[in-house]
Order: C-alpha cells, then structure tokens, then sequence
C-alpha cells in the first residue's frame, strides 16, 4: 500500500497567510506545507484540499483513479471546486465500514474531538489509521495488532499516540508520521527532535511512503538527562519527551511544604499541564524506582534530591561533614547512579544549572553548588542523551 502525502500541514497551511511569526517567516522550501491530504494507492483520496490536483501532479500521481473522496475535518471541508473526474467528497459514520471496488476496507474512527478518522486496511492486509488535526481515538481499547502505518497529529495531540501505545496500536514498528503541521513549532530541526523523542517523524509534502516497508524508526534516548537554569524550560521539555507515551510515572522530589503557599502554586502547576494518565510518586528515595520494572520515570529534579540527601547526612555542618557526612553523600550518590547505570526503564531526569553564577557566600552553599556539579557529571555520564535548557532553547549536548 503506497501512501503520497499531497500536503502535510495544518489547515491553513504553513507558512499561514499575514502571519509574522518566526515559523512562518522560515517555512521555505521543504519546510513549506499544503494542508494535509493523503492518496492511498491512487484509488482512495482522505481530504479534498485546494490544489489537490496540482499537488498530486508534483508528486507524479494523478487523480484520474480515485474512487472515493472522504473527508476527516468536521466541517465538509473548504468551499472549492471539485476537481474533474473526482467523485463527489462524503464521510463515513463512525464505526461503519465501507470496501471500495479496489479491495481497500475503509472503517471509521470515532474521535474525541469533532471529525472523522479512518482506518484503512489494503487487500494484502496491510492497515493504516488517519486521523484529523487535533483530534484523538475516543474509547480505545486493544488494538488487536499494531497498525502499520500512523497518520496523525502528532505535535497537538501527543497524548493520543500515548493511547495508541497503550491499546497496542502503535509498537516498536509503528511507521509514526506528523502532519496536520502548524506554526507551533520554530524551527524544521525543533521539529524533528521534538518527534524523535516521541517516537515519530515528518516528511515533505509530495512524499509517498510505502506502508509495511522497514523505516528506521527514530531511537527513543532510554536515559535523558535535563539541564538548566531557574525558568529556563527545562521541566517542560523534559514532559515533553514523554507526553506521547503512557503510564509515565513522576518522581516529585520536591515534596509538599506545609504553609508555603508559593511552593504550593508550583507543585499545582506542575500538576496540571502533565497528562492525566500520570501517575505522581512523591519521594527521594528515587534508587529503587530504577531498581524496578514499570514505566518510564520522569525525575524532576536532582537538585531537590541532593537537597534531601545532604539533609540527611548532615551535610550542612562543617563539623559533621568532616566526619562522616562527606563518606555518606558520596555512598548515596554512588548508588543512585549505579541505579541509573543498571536500570531497564525509560527514565528522563531534570536537574539544575548552579555554577555560572557568582561563588556562594557561605561555606554550606558552595558545598551544595559543588556537589550538585559533580552528582550532575555522573549521572550525566550513565545517560545517553543530555539537553541544556537555554531560554526555552534546548541544545543537545549528547545523543
């Protein structure tokens, strides 16, 4: 089954029209974008878009073998004339299944959000899911096998490839393709990153994929370290590398501060931008979490962890960190960090960025400053993948 992405952009398309922004002003090139529409196989056309015929010709397709025309959007599409030949553009109701005399099954997709998607199965077996911008499977359950081929908005909606995953219908050879791109994202290789860490890739607009052929599916990092400084983005873009996955579990090292109302607001924050299939464990003692199997972690932060620990040993007394609290912080950070060297789960870790300031004032503070540089560089070192968070900017430092 041959699939041309006659356009890949959102539905007004990339660059939009009049629009300033910094994407738009970039989006040249290959990094320009009809809106989406797809030809499967020369027989089937899913969304009739402006210039469909002229976009297909660029591709070297043609138009005169489509037998149906469905649409996905929720509305019935742009007010334009319909190309010669083509028949008229319908939509199929949620849950029916329509076969075209090519031998393709077409079934549709209910979604949680106005539209249509539809899943499409070649006479060789082969299947398909396309699914509308901004939009997700309602309801889904096991997918029985995963789909061949996924379609879908993959930067809006990122919790539905994380359903997908969970149900089983995107596995390890899921061919996972963004469209329905917009000017969300600034730059074409802030694109490609933030898809790899979810699994996914885009391609140009004319490009035909062939589903069911062997694509290198972008490597998932399995250990990420996040860096950086105070607001920096660095909390939110380590969420993001996990958002199109389910069952993540957070590790709040942080912890709840009775009184601290500031604190609170934080924490809440936090809270509600992650996904609601989370799950939140509050605790530092973060080893034997790595220790286990189960979903990915995600650790925000090690600055708070180290916090902890050198509570606990009495790190802050200069007394007491000659005596024994020096051999105990490095036992516990030697321990943490075999855990991350030998664990078998995901994990994305945030730390922070406190060197580049000016030298702390006290003894205590220069202590902390030091350590957390050095747990920092260990654990950076089990990790395959580490990102400096500048300005909401994030630089791959490895990976």
């Amino acid at each position: 089954m041959e699939v041309t992405l006659l356009g890949t952009g959102a539905p007004e398309g990339l660059p939009r029209p009049d629009c300033p922004c910094a994407a738009c002003a970039t989006a040249r090139g290959s990094a320009a974008r009809a809106a989406t529409a797809l030809l499967v196989d020369g027989a089937l056309l899913l969304d009739l878009t402006p210039g469909a015929a002229l976009a297909a010709a660029r591709a070297g397709r043609s138009l005169t073998g489509v037998r149906q025309v469905l649409l996905t959007h929720p509305h019935d599409g742009p007010a334009l004339e319909l190309p010669p030949g083509l028949p008229s553009a319908g939509r199929v109701p949620d849950g029916r299944e329509l076969t075209l005399i090519s031998g393709h099954r077409v079934r549709a997709v209910p979604m949680d959000s106005p539209g249509t998607g539809y899943e499409v199965t070649s006479p060789e077996g082969l299947r398909l899911l396309y699914l509308p911008p901004g939009g997700a499977p309602a309801g889904v359950g096991e997918a029985g096998r995963p789909y061949d081929m996924v379609v879908a908005d993959v930067i809006a909606r990122p919790d539905g490839a994380a359903r997908l995953r969970a149900s089983g219908g995107v596995g390890p050879a899921t061919d996972l393709v963004a469209v329905h791109l917009d000017h969300d994202v600034p730059s074409p290789r802030e694109l490609d990153r933030r898809l790899a860490a979810a699994g996914a890739r885009a391609v140009p607009d004319g490009t035909t994929l062939v589903v069911g052929e062997y694509h290198e599916v972008p490597d998932v990092p399995r250990r990420t370290l996040v860096t950086g400084g105070a607001r920096s983005g660095k909390s939110l873009e380590a969420e993001r590398r996990l958002e199109a996955f389910p069952d993540v579990v957070y590790v709040a090292t942080g912890g709840s501060r009775d009184g601290d109302t500031e604190w609170a607001a934080r924490v809440t924050a936090h809270r509600d931008r992650r996904p609601g299939s989370w799950r939140t464990e509050e605790t530092c003692d973060v080893a034997p979490l790595l220790r286990e199997d189960g979903p990915p972690l995600l650790i925000d932060c090690l600055s708070l962890w180290l916090t902890d620990a050198m509570d606990r040993v009495g790190a802050w007394d200069d007394d007491t960190w000659a005596r024994s609290g020096e051999r105990e912080l490095r036992e516990r950070v030697a321990e943490l960090v075999a855990a991350v060297r030998a664990t078998s789960r995901t994990v994305v870790a945030v730390t922070n960025e406190v060197g580049a300031g000016i030298v702390p004032g006290d003894a205590g503070s220069r202590r902390f400053r030091d350590e957390l540089g050095r747990l920092n560089a260990a654990f950076a070192d089990e990790c395959e993948h580490v990102l400096l968070v500048v300005a909401g900017q994030a630089l791959g430092l490895r990976g």
